[in-house]
């Protein structure tokens, strides 16, 4: 997965996360490279950690997208759709040689 693929997939799914564990498992990564990227993206200001003092459980936090992290969040986006596009275009050429050479 490249990176700003993952950090797209994080965008996308923390804030419906319960635990990094849980994150961890729905992206099929490891939970300390779940936490690794989490620390960087709440560095960067585009996620804010909240715990969840109530909780009997002071370890859990609930993660929240910033202004940032969603602008982010629709910039990786854009990327990935114009990516993903290009790299669609380019099979439909390559079908398409193959098509008119056999």
């Amino acid at each position: 997965m490249q990176n700003d693929e993952l950090t797209l997939n994080v965008l996308r799914k923390i804030e419906n996360s319960k635990s990094q564990k849980s994150l961890a498992h729905e992206l099929s990564l490891s939970v300390g490279k779940v936490n690794y990227v989490l620390k960087a993206l709440i560095e960067k200001g585009l996620v804010k950690a909240e715990n969840f003092f109530a909780n009997k459980h002071k370890n859990q936090y609930k993660y929240l997208l910033t202004e940032d992290g969603i602008k982010a969040k629709i910039d990786l986006t854009k990327k990935f759709i114009a990516r993903k596009k290009a790299e669609y275009e380019e099979l439909q050429k390559e079908l398409e040689n193959d098509y008119t050479t056999h």
